[in-house]
């Protein structure tokens, strides 16, 4: 069963793609920025404690919370960009009119 969408729906999902990409790229933009302050203030903190500079740069505790919280990133990547790819337009179709059916209840 084909269903044909509006300008007005195909508008609304489209928004609702570009919203979740762009939040994508901030929460990678936060990432990024974040991590590189707080190694900086790790590895200062290890010079001052005694490490010479390259025991503190190559410190694996350092870098600890960019592995953690880019296990965060990777999955919220792969929720953003491939998880359209994985369900075809029959899906989509089939969950937007469970959800108009649920509202009309």
């Amino acid at each position: 069963m084909e269903t044909k969408f509006t300008q007005e729906q195909k508008y609304i999902l489209a928004k609702k793609r570009v919203e979740k990409i762009s939040k994508f790229y901030k929460h990678l933009a936060v990432y990024i920025v974040v991590n590189i302050f707080l190694t900086a203030i790790f590895v200062v903190g290890d010079v001052n404690d005694g490490d010479s500079f390259n025991d503190a740069i190559f410190n694996y505790h350092n870098y600890k919370i960019w592995l953690y919280w880019g296990i965060g990133v990777v999955f919220q990547a792969l929720n953003v960009f491939t998880i359209n790819a994985l369900f075809d337009k029959n899906w989509e179709e089939k969950k937007i009119k469970e959800y108009m059916n649920e509202h009309k209840s």
